[in-house]
């Protein structure tokens, strides 16, 4: 922890920050290049593919929630063992690190179990009809099979980044992002199994994923050990890991709810098959975020341990390199789909009516991409400094307070490009939003500052008259 401790205290930030994000980075992209992919192989399969990923693309949202717990008790474990490292508190991370394992089996259960229950239900109501039920219903029963794998996984991950091994964290991305597109053709077309096969594909290649953060934290390897006394519930641990893992819960949730409008929105004025044009681009949208959510991942075991350790210079220059670099990201990905939207859609699918439909509403749908990676990257930083109320607020701006009443209102006046034209608007409104709390959080951060240089300054006055009281 020595090691470790000196390097978060003072390394360059740019370069601990490019140490602990690249990792990230790559394994997100990669995450969602086999996403992509994943659309890519069922968009093509022969005669049904638009159907297909129609199906799929209503089974999207429900992921959403599934995902949402992983980062319930995985991101609010990590922010939390951060800060208990910062701290120079190992045994206190290790016990946050038990419940929150213990609460990521007990939810990977529960929601498997729930989902093959009501099954049935739950894909009505995100929006299937007659022609893409069949598909939806079959790739989401699969998927739950291998829920808990993929849950523990996701959740274990975070914790690996927690403690500062992202190359770790990095081959857990990949182990499963290769594995699944291996399988995906074998299984799709090689063994005529479809749908299906790709959602054997994705959970065959999530337990491998899971195998490999188990055996990292049971082959010693690990500075948190997973020890029996430390897996078990705490009221107050499980709370305090919620009331941070809340906010990225909160926004999967969030994600969820729009799932369902955007859904029965697109059904109503575009057809079933807007469904599908919905899903391709929101595979391209994840494909330029996921860098966002790798920096925020770098970042906040950065700002996290500093914030613990009250060194608030180090933590203002953390973030100020995470909002710079997001900026220029989001505005790179916002000049490719404005100037090559064909090429991404289609990749996905050759069916006319979807790629038509994807490109118009990709344009729109990404208009105000370059400032929205600094909302992204500022509602992380409150949840890296353990401020969760503020995290969980932010985090709601965009997708429940903007979005959810734009997406309710637009259509019924614009029709399908009304759907297209609400994300734009309710990026921009948050982003501003968010940039006003956090340019307060600042001033803050600078009181504070100035108060330990003063109480620094007043300790070292005071020993310097005990001395020369003894002197004397």
């Amino acid at each position: 922890m020595g090691d470790r401790a000196k390097l978060m205290r003072e390394e360059k930030i740019f370069k601990l920050f490019l140490r602990f994000s690249i990792p990230a980075i790559l394994g997100m992209v990669v995450q969602s290049l086999y996403n992509i992919v994943d659309r890519i192989f069922i968009g093509n399969i022969p005669e049904v593919g638009g159907q297909a990923i129609s199906g799929v693309g209503v089974v999207l949202p429900i992921t959403f929630i599934i995902m949402g717990f992983g980062m319930l008790f995985g991101i609010g474990s990590g922010a939390n063992i951060s800060i208990k490292l910062g701290q120079n508190d190992k045994e206190g991370a290790e016990k946050i690190f038990g419940a929150g394992f213990f609460m990521l089996v007990v939810t990977g259960i529960l929601i498997t179990v729930f989902g093959l229950l009501f099954l049935p239900q739950i894909i009505n109501l995100y929006g299937a009809d007659d022609t893409i039920r069949g598909y939806a219903t079959d790739y989401f029963r699969i998927i739950l099979y291998g829920n808990i794998f993929n849950t523990i996984a996701f959740g274990l991950n975070n914790i690996i980044r927690a403690e500062g091994n992202a190359k770790v964290a990095m081959f857990t991305m990949l182990i499963g992002a290769i594995t699944n597109t291996i399988l995906d053709p074998i299984l799709i077309y090689g063994f005529n199994m479809g749908v299906s096969g790709a959602a054997w594909a994705t959970i065959i290649a999530q337990t491998l994923s899971f195998l490999w953060t188990m055996h990292y934290f049971l082959s010693g390897k690990s500075m948190l050990k997973l020890r029996k006394d430390t897996v078990r519930y705490s009221q107050e641990l499980v709370l305090k890991i919620m009331s941070i893992g809340s906010s990225p819960f909160a926004m999967q949730v969030a994600g969820s709810l729009i799932g369902i409008i955007l859904n029965q929105s697109l059904l109503k004025h575009g057809g079933s098959l807007a469904i599908g044009a919905y899903a391709a681009i929101n595979s391209v949208v994840t494909l330029f975020f996921m860098p966002i959510f790798g920096m925020n991942q770098g970042l906040q075991p950065i700002i996290g341990f500093n914030y613990g350790a009250k060194n608030y210079q180090r933590v203002k220059d953390a973030l100020k390199v995470g909002l710079i670099s997001a900026t220029v990201v989001c505005t790179l990905g916002f000049l490719f789909v404005q100037l090559f939207p064909e090429v991404f859609i289609n990749f996905i699918t050759k069916d006319p009516e979807i790629r038509e439909m994807g490109v118009t509403g990709m344009k729109r749908f990404m208009l105000m991409m370059p400032v929205i990676g600094m909302q992204i990257i500022s509602a992380n930083f409150f949840q890296a400094i353990g401020q969760a109320k503020k995290a969980f607020i932010l985090s709601m701006l965009r997708q429940v307070l903007f979005l959810i009443p734009l997406l309710l209102i637009l259509p019924n006046i614009y029709g399908l490009m009304g759907i297209w034209s609400a994300v734009p608007i309710a990026d921009t409104a948050s982003t501003v939003t968010t940039l006003v709390v956090l340019f307060h959080q600042i001033k803050l951060l600078n009181e504070e500052s100035l108060k330990l240089k003063e109480e620094r300054l007043d300790n070292i006055e005071h020993r310097v008259e005990e001395r020369l009281g003894k002197e004397i």
